[in-house]
C-alpha cells in the first residue's frame, strides 16, 4: 500500500453486526451521539513512510499505550459532517471537500501530518456504503460522521509526533436539540474565553472544546442551552457559541456575523449561510459585534433575529440572552422568517432536493 494521495482500503466486514431488528429499535429514537454503527475506518501514518494500512473494519476499542503522545500533549483534531437519505433513494453528503480542507488546515496548525483530500473522502464513502442501513429515514435523521486523528507515537517529549492514527466512526442521529426547531437561550460568559489571537481557535481540536466545558456548565446552571464567548482581549466582542457560529439579522434584512480573525472556527455551515444569503439578494457583513451593541439593538427592535449555526444543529434561533446583570429577548422570542427560510434551504440541499447551483450536494450513491 502506497503512502500517496489515493489509498487502497482493505474491507473487513464485521462478523457480528447488530441484528436488523435491534438496529431498527435503536433507530426509532437515536438521540445524538449515543449510538454507533458496526464499522469504523482506520489509516496509519509514520514519518518517512506516509499513509498506509487503510482499513474498514469492525468498530472496536483502540489499544493505547500509557505513553501515547496524545494523552500527554493533546495533538488531536476532528471533523463532523453528515450523510443523508436523499429524496430519490440515494445517499448524500454536504460539502465534504470543505471538511477535508478544514481537517488539513487543523492538522497544519497542530503540527500534524495532513491527510490527502482523496483519502479523506474515500474513507467517508467506504464507511457510509458498508453502514448504509444505519442512516435514519426521518426528516431530522442523518448519519453523523466523525473523522478524527491523534498522535499515536509512544514517547514523552515536547515535539510533534512522528506517528498518527486517523479514524472515522459513525453515529445515527436525530435532532441536536430535542423538540425540533425552537429558540434556545444563551448565556454570555463573564469569566471564560474560548480562544485568543495566535491560538488554536480556528483549528477544530479537542482542546478548544475542553476549555469551553466549564463555561457550558455555567450556562446550564443559569437555565441556558449554550454559552456565548466574548473576545479574549477586550471582553467586548462576540466570538462564537460553545460549538456554533452566530448570525444577527437586522430590520433591513442585513445579516451580520463576526469575522474570521483566527479565534473563530471557520464553520462550513457559516460559509454556506453567507453564500446562500448573498445569492438571495441579502446584504451580509462580516464585522465585530460588541455585546453592548447586541443588547441595545435587540432592545430597540432594530435586531429582529439571531441564530446559531453548525453541522450538528444546522440553524437554531436564539430567543433569550442572559448575563449576570439581567437578560434580553430577541424579536418576539420565536424563530424568525429569515432563520427558518435559510434553514430550509440548507436542509433541502443536504438531502438532494431542489436546485444546487453551487454543487455542494455530494452524491455517495
Amino acid at each position: 500500500m502506497s503512502g500517496g494521495d489515493k489509498l487502497d482500503f482493505e474491507i473487513r466486514p464485521n462478523l457480528q453486526p447488530v441484528s436488523a431488528a435491534e438496529r431498527a429499535a435503536l433507530l426509532a429514537d437515536p438521540g445524538f451521539g449515543r449510538i454507533f454503527t458496526d464499522h469504523m475506518v482506520t489509516i496509519r501514518y509514520a514519518e518517512g513512510k506516509g499513509w498506509y494500512d487503510a482499513r474498514v473494519e469492525a468498530r472496536a476499542p483502540i489499544p493505547m499505550d500509557p505513553a501515547t503522545a496524545v494523552l500527554h500533549y493533546a495533538q488531536e483534531i476532528f471533523e463532523g459532517l453528515k450523510a443523508y437519505h436523499a429524496a430519490d433513494g440515494g445517499i448524500t453528503m454536504f460539502r465534504p471537500q470543505a471538511n477535508a480542507a478544514r481537517f488539513a488546515a487543523s492538522a497544519e496548525r497542530m503540527a500534524m501530518a495532513q491527510l490527502p483530500e482523496a483519502a479523506f473522502l474515500d474513507s467517508l464513502r467506504h464507511l457510509i456504503t458498508i453502514d448504509r442501513d444505519w442512516i435514519p429515514t426521518g426528516e431530522d435523521g442523518s448519519l453523523y460522521l466523525r473523522p478524527f486523528m491523534y498522535a499515536s507515537e509512544v514517547f514523552l517529549g515536547v515535539r510533534p509526533a512522528a506517528e498518527y492514527l486517523y479514524v472515522v466512526i459513525a453515529s445515527p442521529v436525530g435532532a441536536y436539540f430535542s423538540g425540533g426547531v425552537k429558540p434556545v437561550n444563551v448565556w454570555v460568559s463573564p469569566r471564560y474565553t474560548r480562544a485568543a489571537p495566535g491560538g488554536t481557535g480556528a483549528a477544530k481540536c479537542g482542546g478548544n472544546y475542553a476549555t469551553s466545558l466549564v463555561a457550558q456548565a455555567e450556562a446550564m446552571e443559569h437555565g441556558c442551552d449554550q454559552v456565548v464567548f466574548l473576545d479574549a482581549v477586550e471582553r467586548r466582542y462576540v466570538d462564537e457559541l460553545g460549538g456554533m457560529n452566530v448570525f444577527f439579522v437586522y430590520d433591513d434584512g442585513t445579516l451580520v456575523t463576526p469575522p474570521l480573525t483566527g479565534t473563530i472556527l471557520p464553520g462550513i455551515t457559516r460559509d454556506s449561510v453567507i453564500t446562500l444569503a448573498r445569492q438571495a439578494g441579502r446584504t451580509v457583513v462580516e464585522r465585530p459585534v460588541s455585546f453592548d451593541e447586541w443588547r441595545a439593538d435587540a432592545e430597540s427592535g432594530r435586531l429582529r433575529e439571531a441564530f446559531a449555526c453548525g453541522t450538528a444543529a444546522v440553524l437554531t434561533p436564539i430567543g433569550q440572552v442572559r448575563f449576570p446583570e439581567g437578560s434580553f429577548t430577541i424579536g418576539d422570542g420565536g424563530p424568525g422568517e429569515v432563520t427558518l427560510g435559510l434553514r430550509q434551504v440548507l436542509v433541502d440541499l443536504q438531502r438532494g432536493r431542489g436546485e444546487d447551483p453551487n454543487g455542494w450536494t455530494h452524491r455517495v450513491s
